[in-house]
């Protein structure tokens, strides 16, 4: 009769404890209103259209997912890296950004400020301060705590992507992608969003900077959902004689990029890849990727070279009024992260 009350009042407390959790984290949860005003300023710098432009994309992946790290998210086991190696990582890359200062923009994604899966670096203020450009964070990954793997949960995360820029913006917005999971996954999901930075051009017209981070592991209908937001925003914009430029982490292939390409495992349970449909945007519209390249790679296993399934989902997008100049992919193996970082040198059309 004792080992029965021990077991039923066991039970009432982990149901109990399960609720208040719940609860908390409902309470807790992260929900911008869909316009967020990050910065505003009267006196914007104006950026002229005859000039070269260059840009630097790359997902960072919070320096924690190096060449040696898989991921339990991703059908790897581990959680987090060891503190030295995500230290090693993020100087790394902070490194790399120093030594690419001729870019005039940088756009970067998965930038922790307070997170223990990066063991609470302040990451954000870290490349702040060693760059020293205009900077703007959108936050997309904000959890009280994430209790997944249960044997090691992923706790505390705060995280966003970042916008970097040696000119002043006139300002700079967070747009809330539509689109959630269900209840209650979402309490501990990212909250997807686009940031954009809109600066003056000396032609009157206005250059519109858009860092983007699409979800990942759906089934697909947040990506459409987002996807169409984007295209009717941009539109928009242009449709008004303004320069519109998307780079980031797409989570998704190129329209005639082969999924085989860098190899055949591409078929996996936890993440669906998929090409943007090729109707996605006006002919004129265009992608801009190095097809030979790699820009992100599988974390269910350490990096091996010519194993390890990768593929290409780091892009821009330019509106027909800007000119190509040339564009790059860093190969870096994947040393320091799960992402290469991309590159453009660009004109805005007269």
């Amino acid at each position: 009769m004792k080992i029965l009350r021990f077991t039923g009042l066991t039970v009432l407390a982990a149901i109990l404890f399960f609720a208040l959790f719940i609860a908390y984290s409902t309470l807790t949860y992260y929900n911008p209103k869909q316009e967020l005003l990050i910065e505003e300023n009267p006196r914007p710098d104006t950026i002229r259209c005859d000039s070269i432009l260059k840009i630097l994309s790359w997902n960072i992946g919070y320096a924690g997912l190096g060449d040696n790290m898989d991921f339990f998210y991703d059908g790897g086991k581990k959680v987090r890296d060891t503190f030295s190696r995500t230290k090693a990582n993020l100087d790394s890359i902070i490194k790399f950004l120093s030594n690419n200062r001729s870019n005039t923009f940088f756009l970067i994604q998965e930038v922790d400020y307070y997170s223990k899966r990066s063991y609470f670096i302040n990451e954000l203020d870290t490349i702040v301060g060693k760059i020293g450009y205009n900077a703007n964070l959108a936050p997309n990954y904000v959890v009280k705590f994430v209790p997944i793997p249960l044997t090691s949960p992923m706790g505390q995360v705060n995280s966003g992507i970042l916008s970097l820029s040696k000119y002043l913006p006139k300002n700079s917005i967070r747009y809330a992608y539509p689109g959630k999971f269900g209840w209650p996954t979402r309490l501990f999901n990212l909250r997807r969003c686009m940031l954009v930075n809109r600066y003056p051009t000396k032609n009157g017209k206005e250059f519109i900077l858009i860092n983007t981070h699409m979800s990942a592991f759906d089934d697909g209908s947040l990506k459409k959902q987002e996807m169409v937001f984007l295209r009717n925003y941009i539109l928009n914009e242009y449709s008004k004689g303004n320069y519109v430029l998307v780079g980031g982490d797409w989570n998704q292939c190129p329209s005639d990029f082969k999924l085989n390409t860098f190899g055949e495992n591409f078929k996996v349970d936890f993440f669906k890849l998929s090409n943007i449909s090729n109707d996605f945007m006006p002919s004129d519209w265009k992608f801009i990727d190095d097809p030979k390249q790699p820009t992100n790679r599988y974390l269910n296993e350490p990096f091996s070279l010519g194993k390890t399934y990768s593929s290409i989902i780091d892009l821009f997008l330019i509106s027909p009024n800007i000119e190509l100049v040339h564009n790059k992919t860093f190969n870096l193996n994947f040393k320091n992260s799960d992402h290469n970082p991309i590159s453009m040198e660009f004109k805005l059309k007269q």
